[in-house]
């Protein structure tokens, strides 16, 4: 540490350097805020620090011991989460795409979930804001939802033998496909290159075609006088006797510092924040803070992510491209003639052979795929083409984050990770199987592995109008504290059936534009 932290004040500390805090750091700095940034991850650097290897780069999750339990216990990591300067942006797989108008209104259009207090409308120039900032690709004519086009970018070319074998097959059962919209360069932008198809984004991206807040909104943020600090675990919301927050505790190397801030936001993801938000508790807010509701921690969500492989008598080769490039949102919204409420994208997506071994020996309906069977399979892993689910899973104030009896090395204790499927969700993830089996058997391929998965995690401290049931308004202010901003995925009120980093990014630039707005009334 360069100074003694605490001896200033900032106008505001961000909690957390992923796909909101970074877009936070950017336009509250480049307002001319004094602006710090606490993240618990290292800073990479992109070309020394990324390595095209799938074991080694497990470090970009979040891997740090996590107790889970529920009827569906979820496996936590990588999948879901990220780990340093960037967070889960460095490591995903760059699919971009906006929420549906109806994702804001289930309750309202479905009689399920909760409805979101903006709807898409609220949302859309913040959405347009983002995809032209970062130079989004995508198809000249996306069909479903609001916004059909066109992206900043021309969509990806060429596409991936598995993205081919995808569109066969969606094409001869009369399913309408895309090209991927995607967070990857398919031409130069500002000074990064366009992609070339190395397909290694879910170990990071060494030549910087996909994008991150790490190479793209935090180094702005620092250019405009943010500070911005990697290795820094921050502990606790401190708060002052007036009920405001006075800033946070965190650790560095050992040490424990304080940073006074007029703002605290916490962009900390769907885990952590809760978790901070509850070792936070104090003899006024004893429950947590920001938790009057009780809310804080309750109906996260995750998205079925559900793999199908099938086997080809010719090679596809899974590895070659980048990871998605096909993707169809013909089953998105609710259809009378199904059995389940909502619905689902389906990407084709590729793996490599780390993943692909680990997925299909979890594939056994509850035996594993093992010894001389998983040999064979891994044998012939350049036959085989792979589809995945992006399937919406409802609320539930029963999938919880809370607190657990076990430590960690701060002495805070551990979050505890509870979900469970509801029957709706399993009858949407049965439906999707078997779409996912007939796309592939159309193109000519034979299914023969159902790997169960989740990937992105959502909820915990939702937003809404009314206090005692939500944890923050539309803008990600708390509704117990004024000065205490949350904007991650844990404000979502519903999982959409999509993809869910837009939409993280945008309601981060829309609460970013509230406190430009709201500065002088927030005592900034």
């Amino acid at each position: 540490m360069k100074r003694k932290y605490g001896d200033e004040t900032v106008d505001v500390v961000i909690v957390g350097a992923g796909a909101a805090g970074g877009v936070l750091a950017k336009e509250l700095s480049e307002f001319g805020m004094k602006v710090m940034v606490l993240d618990a991850g290292p800073l990479r650097d992109a070309q020394h620090d990324f390595a095209s290897d799938e074991l080694s780069m497990q470090s970009l999750g979040w891997q740090d011991t996590r107790i889970v339990d529920g009827s569906d216990p979820l496996q936590m990591g990588h999948n879901n989460s990220g780990y340093g300067i960037g967070g889960g942006t460095v490591h995903f797989t760059g699919v971009f795409l906006r929420f549906h108008e109806s994702d804001f209104q289930t309750r309202t259009i479905d009689g399920v979930g909760e409805d979101w207090p903006i709807t898409y409308d609220d949302l859309e120039p913040y959405y347009t804001k983002v995809e032209k900032e970062i130079a989004v690709s995508g198809p000249k004519h996306f069909p479903w939802g609001r916004f059909h086009g066109p992206y900043p970018y021309p969509e990806r070319d060429p596409i991936s033998p598995n993205a081919q074998i995808f569109s066969i097959g969606c094409e001869k059962l009369g399913i309408p496909w895309v090209v991927t919209p995607l967070a990857i360069l398919s031409a130069p932008f500002e000074d990064r290159p366009p992609c070339i198809n190395r397909g290694f984004c879910n170990q990071g991206c060494m030549p910087n075609a996909k994008f991150s807040t790490l190479i793209v909104h935090i180094p702005k943020a620092i250019r405009a006088g943010a500070e911005v600090l990697a290795d820094c675990m921050v502990t606790q919301v401190n708060m002052g006797s007036d009920g405001r927050a006075s800033g946070v505790t965190f650790v560095h190397e050992g040490q424990t510092y304080e940073q006074r801030a007029k703002l605290v936001i916490l962009s900390a993801f769907v885990v952590e924040t809760p978790r901070l938000l509850m070792n936070s508790a104090n003899s006024m807010f004893p429950e947590g803070l920001a938790n009057s509701s009780g809310w804080v921690g309750k109906a996260f969500m995750t998205h079925s992510s559900h793999d199908v492989y099938a086997r080809f008598d010719k090679e596809i080769r899974l590895y070659k491209g980048t990871p998605v490039l096909a993707t169809t949102q013909h089953f998105y919204d609710t259809s009378s003639d199904r059995d389940f409420v909502r619905g689902y994208t389906l990407h084709a997506h590729g793996v490599r052979p780390l993943g692909f071994a680990q997925g299909i020996a979890q594939s056994g309906g509850g035996q594993l795929v093992w010894g001389s069977r998983l040999r064979e399979a891994m044998l012939d892993y350049n036959y085989y083409g792979r589809i995945t689910l992006v399937g919406e899973v409802l609320p539930d104030p029963a999938n919880a984050i809370t607190l657990s009896d076990e430590k960690d090395q701060h002495g805070l204790p551990r979050a505890k990770v509870t979900f469970s499927y509801g029957n709706n969700d399993l009858r949407l993830i049965q439906h999707a199987i078997g779409k996912m089996s007939d796309i592939l058997e159309a193109a000519g391929g034979k299914s023969e592995f159902v790997v169960p998965d989740t990937a992105h995690l959502m909820g915990g401290c939702r937003m809404g109008n009314d206090p005692s049931h939500s944890v923050v308004n539309s803008y990600g202010q708390t509704h117990d504290i004024s000065n205490l901003f949350i904007c991650d995925a844990s404000i979502f009120v519903t999982s959409g059936g999509g993809n869910p980093t837009n939409t993280v990014m945008a309601l981060a630039s829309r609460t970013a534009q509230y406190i430009k707005e709201k500065a002088s009334r927030l005592e900034l």
